[in-house]
């Protein structure tokens, strides 16, 4: 989920619901702890989206709906649309998106856009894809399409949480993942699960910008520090932590890129002022 300011559609006086947006059916509902939980909705059967890309999304629960931005959890080719949300108290979407359940509606605009994807990233043998709390849903999107094996031998995803709770969404996907009828074989062969936790113990605590610089990433990975011919990376998180791994990368020598000109790592943009 990233946080922007609430839009509003003219609604549609026959239907009620706004013009240029999606009104789909939920048909899952999971929470993982007190702060975070996923959905699930009915794929429209004209949207199009990249794997790795975000929508916007609200409730058909007042005359001008809020609406903010989410990353689409679920990889191109899914027959449904994945969310993976923060529950924020008082919050002017989640206070009421938190209490969905299945057959409820949700509103979803019929644009994607995003910065998290294949194509903004020049060809490369490994790609990073660094991420904290909900930050992990584009990269859960990506590490279920096969083009992300077709184009890097080499998958890191790492998940850095405050609690072990936390981390439950990631190692729920990376399980599933591996007996995955599609891409199954590929993550066994090609994808690592980096999960970090700072405020309890953990076999890996610390945030990765830290374990980068101390080389413990790397040491644990068994890879080599990382370096502009053969890395890449995409960063999604918070505001503080896209700025320091940012920082980090450029220090390794990558350069930011962007669906206009590819280069060796890209930001979430829609965290970013």
């Amino acid at each position: 989920m990233h946080d922007t300011a609430p839009l509003s559609d003219a609604v549609d006086a026959a239907t009620h619901i706004p013009a240029g947006v999606y009104a789909e059916t939920v048909t899952e509902v999971q929470h993982y702890t007190d702060r975070l939980f996923r959905f699930r909705i009915i794929r429209p059967a004209a949207f199009r989206f990249r794997s790795g890309e975000f929508v916007m999304i609200g409730l058909p629960n007042a005359e001008r709906p809020v609406y903010r931005a989410y990353s689409i959890a679920s990889p191109s080719w899914d027959e449904e649309i994945e969310f993976f949300s923060i529950k924020v108290p008082g919050g002017p979407l989640t206070e009421h998106l938190q209490r969905i359940r299945v057959g409820d509606t949700v509103l979803m605009r019929k644009k994607p856009t995003g910065t998290l994807v294949l194509d903004a990233l020049l060809p490369g043998k490994r790609v990073y894809m660094f991420s904290t709390g909900t930050g992990i849903a584009p990269f859960a999107s990506l590490v279920r399409d096969p083009e992300t094996y077709e184009k890097f031998d080499e998958v890191i995803l790492t998940h850095t949480c405050r609690e072990v709770a936390e981390l439950e969404y990631g190692v729920e996907l990376v399980r599933k993942l591996m007996d995955d009828e599609l891409v199954g074989d590929l993550a066994r062969a090609q994808l690592r699960h980096y999960p970090t936790v700072t405020r309890e113990p953990y076999p890996v605590m610390g945030r990765t910008t830290e374990l980068m610089a101390s080389g413990k990433l790397f040491a644990n990975l068994g890879v080599p520090p990382i370096g502009p011919q053969d890395d890449r990376g995409m960063i999604c998180g918070s505001m503080a932590m896209l700025r320091d791994t940012r920082e980090a990368l450029e220090g390794y020598g990558l350069i930011e890129g962007s669906n206009a000109q590819p280069g060796s790592f890209v930001v979430e943009r829609a965290f970013v002022d």
